[in-house]
């Protein structure tokens, strides 16, 4: 079902092709993470380092009966799509009028949604009844929905869709109900499924032996936030998320493949080309879902293609993406104990006893994660990677669980904050290839999941945070610049883009979107150099 607004003379938007997502022109936003490499840097300059304080909301869309907006809005040749669970929304990007709703029936209450993809004339959503939906991008009609999976067993997809050369790459939630995950290619006309990957390794495959009896059967494993590709090596690249139960690994012993997983998949046929497993047989629900940024640059004397985590168990690591090999990894955290260092070839070397028990065992990082879904952000111009981070620990409880269908939690019970260790929030700064800190920024009262970053060629990252605060740091000091109290809880990543010469920097915050400028003065300024 779709909801005309203003009809406006944008019908002659223009069709995304493969190559403009491959060069991603900067005055666009047109997927997810900005650019195939999910780098999140933006390389327009108008907002600087010198002028970032005349920046000034210039309009602000609400949403309509949402809350916790996570979406990351996508810019096409200026017009907006944004989303919340069942709906897209389309808005003029100079003012942010709404050109057409979109919603998708039934509207199942599942959420969050984090945004979609755009290609040729369409716009691709995932759905909370586990649908795939394309949109005409013009209009906002229907055009085809492809069944990913059966809500009735629990399955949704608040993923953001990554769109390929002729391929819509769709991922799917939730790893907790003891749901197996998987990944899938559509074909974007007609939605038509190319191809599926399986990410728990089913009987005869490669990595079955890594579950125990058939524990494979409820393994989890789901792959919930999007990924990242090299158009060079044709290689997909997708965090996979924890094991079912969460808790209990009694009753999964093995490594439990590919749970806790970066894999590099052969975007034609979907095949596995490598993996590495930064958590084996996790038990602390450190999902390995967070963003894999593609970096081309030197190793060690040595130009490699890399591929950089932040993971949620507190480890930064440092990846080949032609061969998977693991070149490095540190802490980027402050307080570690499950853990007291990585081998050679990146395996966790375990501190005995930091595992889930009946009457509570202290952990650090907390399940919440060292850093979670935010995205990262990486600087080609300062060599330095960006990520949100949650110091602090948990108490994290055992229990025995029995799987029921129809998406009950899975999860042999849970954790808690630990009130000796409680939870601040910071944005890091990490060298590229070693990891060392090279600044921090604390983010005052906030204690929660926060939001992802935005870095510019103006000197700037852009930060989020769970009291509402939108901040301009300094790239290179992490000195703080300019701030914006939005009013609202920010759970989302910030873009930039440009339309007609104008400079604009984007974000959902709690139920509203706001798109900032400069001030009209600073605007006629910049514009005259």
């Amino acid at each position: 079902m779709k909801r005309l607004a203003f009809f406006l003379p944008l019908l002659a938007l223009g069709q995304v092709t493969y190559d403009q997502l491959r060069q991603a022109d900067p005055r666009q936003w047109l997927s997810y993470n900005g650019s195939f490499h999910s780098q999140r840097h933006s390389l327009l300059k108008d907002v600087h380092k010198a002028n970032v304080s005349s920046l000034v909301p210039k309009w602000v869309y609400h949403v309509p009966n949402s809350t916790q907006l996570q979406t990351v809005p996508l810019v096409v040749d200026g017009v907006m799509y944004l989303t919340q669970p069942n709906e897209v929304h389309a808005l003029d990007a100079r003012t942010g009028r709404r050109l057409w709703v979109y919603e998708h029936q039934p509207a199942l209450q599942k959420g969050p949604n984090r945004g979609v993809a755009v290609y040729g004339h369409k716009v691709y959503m995932g759905t909370p009844d586990a649908h795939l939906v394309a949109l005409d991008a013009r209009t906002g009609a229907l055009l085809w929905k492809a069944k990913l999976a059966e809500a009735s067993d629990g399955y949704w997809s608040p993923v953001a869709p990554l769109a390929l050369n002729g391929k819509i790459i769709a991922g799917i939630a939730p790893g907790d109900h003891g749901l197996n995950g998987f990944l899938d290619a559509y074909d974007p006309d007609t939605g038509e499924r190319l191809w599926r990957w399986h990410a728990i390794p089913r009987p005869g495959e490669p990595g079955h032996e890594t579950w125990a009896g058939d524990s494979w059967k409820t393994g989890g494993g789901n792959t919930w936030l999007t990924g990242s590709y090299d158009p060079e090596l044709n290689l997909i690249y997708w965090g996979i998320g924890n094991p079912a139960p969460d808790f209990d690994g009694d009753v999964r012993k093995g490594d439990n493949l590919y749970t806790e997983s970066m894999v590099a998949l052969d975007a034609n046929t979907g095949k596995l080309k490598w993996y590495f497993q930064f958590t084996p047989h996790d038990v602390h629900d450190w999902d390995a879902v967070e963003i894999p940024v593609l970096v081309d640059a030197p190793f060690r004397g040595k130009p490699r293609k890399l591929l950089v985590q932040a993971n949620r168990n507190g480890f930064y690591y440092v990846l080949d993406r032609a061969t998977g090999e693991f070149l490095h990894g540190s802490p980027f955290l402050d307080r570690i104990n499950w853990a007291k260092g990585l081998t050679p070839d990146g395996k966790p070397i375990r501190n005995p006893g930091v595992i889930p028990s009946i009457q509570g065992t202290r952990t650090c990082p907390a399940t919440a994660g060292a850093t979670n879904w935010h995205s990262p952000a990486y600087s080609p111009d300062t060599g330095l990677f960006y990520v949100t981070v949650i110091e602090g620990c948990g108490i994290n409880y055992k229990s025995r669980d029995t799987f029921r269908p129809g998406g009950v939690p899975f999860m042999a019970t849970g954790y808690s904050e630990d009130p000796e260790a409680p939870w601040q929030a910071y944005v890091r700064a990490l060298d590229l290839t070693t990891g060392q800190r090279r600044w921090e920024y604390k983010q005052i009262g906030s204690k929660r999941y926060g939001a992802g970053l935005l870095s510019t060629a103006g000197g700037l990252v852009f930060a989020g945070d769970d009291q509402g605060f939108l901040t301009a740091l300094d790239a290179v000091t992490g000195k703080a610049l300019w701030h914006f109290n939005t009013g609202q809880q920010i759970k989302a990543s910030p873009i930039a883009y440009s339309f007609k010469g104008k400079h604009y920097i984007a974000i959902a915050a709690g139920s509203n979107v706001l798109a900032f400028g400069l001030h009209e003065v600073q605007e006629a300024a910049t514009a005259a150099k």
